[in-house]
């Protein structure tokens, strides 16, 4: 059984999440939540809403395991539409600032295979 979670338009750059995702693929769901939990970084806070939302919606399944035999199959983070800003600069000129989104998406598995 898989159990997928999206969180759309998240006000991060992916470059910065993506390493935390790449932490928490593979483990178990309680070692996962415990990572989020204690990272001091925006990412995991929005990757543990992402997980608990995964978690919720795995516990609202009527063919579902509990959930501590869950596991992350996969955590990924993509890059979502890019805010374009304005700085100015010296002599008229203009640079251009992306506000970069993200959109971070985890599917949890209980292990054992559908056929």
């Amino acid at each position: 059984m898989e159990v997928k979670a999206v969180m759309r338009y998240a006000r991060l750059s992916p470059r910065k999440a993506r390493d935390l995702a790449r932490a928490i693929q593979g483990l178990p769901v309680s070692d996962a939540l415990k990572i989020t939990d204690l990272t001091c970084r925006k990412a995991a806070v929005l990757m543990g809403k992402t997980l608990r939302s995964a978690i919720a919606n795995a516990s609202n399944r009527s063919d579902s395991a509990s959930a501590e035999d869950l596991i992350v199959k996969e955590a990924i983070v993509g890059e979502g539409p890019a805010l374009r800003r304005h700085w100015p600069r010296a002599r008229g000129m203009v640079s251009r600032i992306r506000r970069r989104t993200s959109h971070i998406h985890i599917t949890l598995t209980d292990g054992q295979d559908n056929g």
